[in-house]
Protein backbone atom coordinates (compact mmCIF):
# COMPACT_ATOMS: atom_id res chain seq x y z
CA UNK A 1 0.00 0.00 0.00
CA UNK A 2 2.87 2.50 0.87
CA UNK A 3 4.47 1.79 -2.60
CA UNK A 4 0.74 2.90 -4.12
CA UNK A 5 1.11 6.32 -2.25
CA UNK A 6 4.44 6.94 -3.07
CA UNK A 7 3.79 6.33 -6.69
CA UNK A 8 1.21 8.51 -6.66
CA UNK A 9 2.96 11.37 -4.69
CA UNK A 10 5.74 11.16 -7.42
CA UNK A 11 3.32 11.06 -10.18
CA UNK A 12 1.55 14.03 -8.61
CA UNK A 13 5.44 15.80 -7.98
CA UNK A 14 5.88 15.40 -11.81
CA UNK A 15 2.44 16.55 -13.38
CA UNK A 16 2.81 20.02 -11.16
CA UNK A 17 6.78 20.50 -12.05
CA UNK A 18 5.94 19.59 -16.15
CA UNK A 19 2.49 21.45 -16.75
CA UNK A 20 3.11 24.34 -13.65
CA UNK A 21 -0.47 23.53 -12.84
CA UNK A 22 -2.23 24.04 -9.28
CA UNK A 23 -3.13 21.37 -6.66
CA UNK A 24 -6.56 21.48 -8.50
CA UNK A 25 -6.09 21.09 -11.18
CA UNK A 26 -3.62 18.52 -11.04
CA UNK A 27 -5.99 16.83 -8.66
CA UNK A 28 -8.96 17.01 -11.49
CA UNK A 29 -6.31 15.36 -13.79
CA UNK A 30 -5.09 12.64 -11.88
CA UNK A 31 -8.60 11.66 -10.00
CA UNK A 32 -7.70 12.20 -6.87
CA UNK A 33 -9.10 15.15 -4.25
CA UNK A 34 -6.87 18.78 -3.64
CA UNK A 35 -6.83 17.69 -0.20
CA UNK A 36 -4.55 14.19 -1.22
CA UNK A 37 -2.42 15.80 -3.49
CA UNK A 38 -1.74 18.54 -1.51
CA UNK A 39 -0.57 16.10 1.32
CA UNK A 40 0.72 14.30 -1.21
CA UNK A 41 2.99 17.01 -2.73
CA UNK A 42 3.86 19.10 1.14
CA UNK A 43 4.21 15.70 3.09
CA UNK A 44 4.90 12.80 1.47
CA UNK A 45 7.23 13.83 -1.83
CA UNK A 46 10.22 15.93 0.41
CA UNK A 47 10.94 12.61 2.10
CA UNK A 48 10.73 10.34 -0.91
CA UNK A 49 12.25 12.87 -3.93
CA UNK A 50 13.72 16.25 -2.06
CA UNK A 51 14.53 17.68 -5.17
CA UNK A 52 11.16 17.17 -6.85
CA UNK A 53 9.60 18.05 -3.52
CA UNK A 54 12.07 21.66 -4.01
CA UNK A 55 10.41 22.01 -7.63
CA UNK A 56 6.75 21.70 -6.85
CA UNK A 57 7.27 23.78 -4.01
CA UNK A 58 8.71 25.99 -6.46
CA UNK A 59 5.41 25.78 -8.37
CA UNK A 60 3.53 25.96 -5.47
CA UNK A 61 4.20 29.08 -4.60
CA UNK A 62 3.92 30.97 -7.68
CA UNK A 63 0.52 29.77 -7.88
CA UNK A 64 0.07 31.62 -4.57
CA UNK A 65 1.30 34.59 -5.44
CA UNK A 66 -0.91 34.60 -8.80
CA UNK A 67 -3.75 33.31 -6.71
CA UNK A 68 -5.43 36.66 -6.60
CA UNK A 69 -5.06 37.61 -10.29
CA UNK A 70 -6.91 34.67 -11.04
CA UNK A 71 -9.51 35.10 -8.78
CA UNK A 72 -10.32 38.43 -10.03
CA UNK A 73 -10.51 37.36 -13.90
CA UNK A 74 -13.08 34.60 -12.58
CA UNK A 75 -15.04 37.28 -11.45
CA UNK A 76 -14.57 39.20 -14.19
CA UNK A 77 -16.04 36.75 -16.29
CA UNK A 78 -18.74 35.79 -14.45
CA UNK A 79 -20.27 39.39 -14.31
CA UNK A 80 -19.39 39.43 -18.29
CA UNK A 81 -21.62 36.66 -18.75
CA UNK A 82 -24.16 37.93 -16.40
CA UNK A 83 -24.08 40.61 -18.42
CA UNK A 84 -24.19 39.69 -22.04
CA UNK A 85 -27.07 36.85 -20.89
CA UNK A 86 -29.28 39.97 -19.61
CA UNK A 87 -28.59 41.65 -22.93
CA UNK A 88 -29.64 38.61 -24.83
CA UNK A 89 -32.90 38.79 -23.18
CA UNK A 90 -33.58 42.49 -23.53
CA UNK A 91 -34.10 41.59 -27.86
Amino acid sequence: MWNEIEARAHRCGEYIVATQCTVRTCADALGTSKSTVHKDVTERLPCIDPLLADRVKAVLEINLSERHIRGGESTKRKFEEKRSQREGSED
